[in-house]
């Protein structure tokens, strides 16, 4: 093949004279030694995570659409109006979130580093802090996030550098640089949200029964198992509150095995409950509480109560704090308990700094800021347990909560606090002379690290958003199977929003494909079509010279021979010959240059690709046949609006084709809307005259149809 194209090289550069030469391979050698792409092609596909979109009592939150297409810009342009706004979370800020907002941007793409363990305390602490402001204010703007990858961090110092650009002191300067750089169009592959209908909200439950009668007082231990961030599908939740589950199930384990043998076999009974929904307004332990309490006759929630202990966010730092909503009264079993904690922090566990945290109820508010408060608006006595000292801290609602966040050493430290104090309550301990430091559960007994660690690294593997927590998903399926392990009348219960009055709804088009295509301005393809044509016009100057010159000598010593009329379609055949010549230069370009570093420039629009040169050059005919008006290359996949052919250009097309011209029709070149087309028409049309048959030394016909004979000449 190689070989061939040398020959057909070679007989070229025989055929024509410098001046002609240098005009044809001018432009050849500039492509062929023009820099490649950078890194981000001419598309680059990347997924994107929408922001929450819920309506929590008839309030809508978070971002109301999720269609974008719409060309990139960063923060730092001018002009963001219609803009797709690219930020990093480094460079983030909620003012400059504002700024996109307020200056009605098309679209906000926020790029997260892929490591969030890398990312500085205080950029995390401040994006924590954003994250409730970003969901309370209601947006048209759809809002992504994509995970950080090198074609997108390409993107965005490619649109930073243009968006600086942008702001050149200089008119000229920035028209140049209007027309030379690339943008990128972001579009997203899905369709607008809508409301998810009949989604069930699941929670699970198992007990232990005390030996005894069948009054004995109930304990009630509860922890919400799903997630909440800015994102659903970056919401892994591992402190809030994959710590709480995990010190749940822990305390399933350890008291399921007291339970089983009669001489550690309390007088309580424990009831465990992993509620979903909690949080959006604890809707599980609201449903839960109805259908215990209302509608049941006997259930264990009626009957004795001792509390009920809430786990949330336990596992860093070295406080914990209790919130109540009533203080509890000395000599119930609660006050008993919050002596406990006290005593066993205080001996066991020195360096925890333990105090109760007392809040009432605000009734007037639409959310509650603990589980806790459920409970007691239904009067039984409750509390919570965390480590934070206030419901609005934004480490309980975020996408940085990931695992590297919870400390293991200091969540097992907290599981073995919690299990001490509520095992010298069941078994009266203290009343009965024990120690206060000394530890209960040791040797066999002792809590383990790695179950924690094991449990804490399958909870944040998956983000457990209530919108993403299928009934019929493997994580409920899963939890429900642990949960059997260790306790009795383990069962699920669902619930569902009212269809008339919703108390939440949940939308779909959370998690999508973006799509970056590389694109030009408008005004690229005006310069465009002003440099071709300025070059055809040198073309044509120096063949109508060359043709004169040669006229004035052939008359000087022979007569012109007669022509027959339908041996030329025009009066230079040297500038048809011309025309051959350019369009088999392009089609050798095509076997040396399958994409060109310039095929960008020839775009065919979103989803299409750039053009490869020998889509642009010319090559072998459709198989199946096409119409002798249509065996034009390179204008096949433009043939969709040939159906619709103006009647001025279907008339000069067959015109041409009657005439035996043999030049590429009119229209598909129009149709196409690119000015290489419209160059490709010309020079066919200069060529259509050549009846020449296609030299042998041209090599075999594969070679001689890749090199354009459908353009150059008839088609048989």
């Amino acid at each position: 093949m190689l070989e061939e194209a040398g020959e057909v090289l070679e007989n070229m550069l025989k055929a024509s004279c410098l001046p002609l030469g240098f005009i044809v391979f001018l432009p050849a050698v500039l492509l062929l030694v023009a820099p490649p792409l950078p890194a981000a092609d001419a598309a680059h596909e990347f997924t994107v995570y929408r922001m929450q979109q819920y309506d929590l009592q008839g309030q809508p939150y978070g971002t109301r659409n999720a269609v974008l297409n719409t060309e990139a810009r960063t923060i730092d342009a001018d002009v963001l109006s219609r803009r797709c706004v690219l930020m990093r979370l480094l460079d983030f800020s909620y003012e400059q979130y504002q700024k996109a907002l307020r200056q009605s941007a098309g679209a906000v793409v926020i790029i997260l580093p892929r490591a969030m363990a890398a990312v500085p305390q205080d950029v995390i602490r401040q994006f924590m802090e954003t994250e409730p402001e970003m969901l309370a204010m209601e947006t048209v703007v759809p809002v992504y996030f994509a995970v950080e990858d090198e074609a997108l961090l390409s993107i965005y110092e490619q649109t930073q550098a243009a968006s600086a650009a942008q702001g050149s002191a200089s008119a000229a300067e920035v028209l140049l640089h209007t027309a030379t750089a690339n943008g990128f169009q972001m579009v997203t592959s899905g369709v607008q949200s809508k409301a998810v209908s009949d989604w069930l909200i699941t929670s699970v439950e198992g007990r232990l029964t005390g030996l005894g009668g069948e009054d004995l007082p109930t304990i009630v231990i509860v922890a919400h198992y799903d997630a909440f961030g800015v994102a659903p599908w970056l919401s892994h939740g591992a402190d809030s509150n994959g710590s709480g589950i995990s010190v749940l199930l822990e305390l399933a384990r350890l008291f399921s095995r007291l339970y089983t043998y009669k001489r550690t076999h309390a007088a309580y009974n424990l009831l465990f409950f992993a509620s979903g929904g909690g949080k959006f307004n604890y809707q599980g332990t609201k449903r839960w509480l109805e259908d215990n309490l209302d509608h049941t006759d006997s259930s264990l929630l009626q009957d004795n109560v001792a509390f009920v202990l809430c786990l949330d966010t336990v596992g860093r730092g070295d406080s914990l704090h209790l919130h109540v909503s009533k203080p509890p009264r000395e000599g119930t079993l609660q006050h008993a308990f919050l002596r406990e904690l006290e005593t066993v922090a205080a001996h066991q566990f020195p360096e925890v700094r333990f105090s109760m945290v007392h809040k009432k109820i605000n009734l007037a508010e639409d959310i509650l800021a603990w589980e806790h408060e459920r409970f007691a608006i239904r009067r039984l006595p409750a509390f919570t347990l965390s480590h934070l000292e206030s419901h609005r801290d934004g480490q309980r609602s975020s996408i940085m909560d990931v695992r590297s966040r919870v400390d293991s050493k200091t969540l097992t430290r907290n599981t073995r606090l919690i299990a001490e104090a509520l095992t010298r309550v069941i078994y009266n301990l203290t009343e009965k002379g024990t120690p206060p430091d000394m530890p209960v559960f040791t040797e066999q007994m002792q809590i383990q690290q790695e179950q924690l660690d094991s449990v804490m690294d399958w909870l944040t593997n998956q983000p457990r958003a209530a919108q993403l927590v299928d009934k019929d998903g493997t994580f409920l399926s899963t939890l429900e199977h642990y949960l059997s392990r260790y306790l009795k009348e383990v069962k699920q219960h669902h619930i569902k929003a009212d269809k008339r009055d919703p108390e939440f709804v949940f939308y779909d088009q959370l998690k999508q494909v973006m799509n970056a295509y590389r694109v030009k301005p408008a005004i690229f393809d005006l310069l465009l079509a002003v440099c071709i044509g300025a070059y055809l016009g040198m073309a044509y100057t120096a063949v109508q010279n060359r043709s004169e010159t040669a006229r004035e000598g052939q008359d000087a010593v022979t007569p012109p021979p007669a022509t027959p009329p339908h041996a030329t379609a025009g009066r230079h055949p040297e500038l048809q010959s011309f025309s051959v010549l350019l369009l088999r230069t392009w089609g050798v370009l095509s076997l040396f240059c399958p994409v060109n570093s310039m095929a960008g420039a020839f775009g065919r629009g979103p989803g299409a690709g750039p053009w490869t040169w020998g889509q642009v050059c010319g090559r072998a005919p459709h198989p199946g046949g096409d119409p002798p008006a249509l065996r034009v290359h390179g204008l096949q996949d433009d043939q969709k609006g040939a159906r619709h052919v103006p009647p001025f250009a279907r008339d000069a097309d067959r015109r041409l084709q009657a005439e035996g011209q043999g030049a590429a029709p009119l229209w598909p070149c129009l149709a196409s809307r690119r000015p290489v087309h419209l160059v490709m028409w010309v020079l066919s049309l200069l060529s259509a005259g050549q009846h020449q048959p296609i030299p042998q030394r041209l090599g075999p016909p594969a070679l001689a149809s890749r090199l354009g004979c459908g353009l150059g000449t008839r088609v048989p």
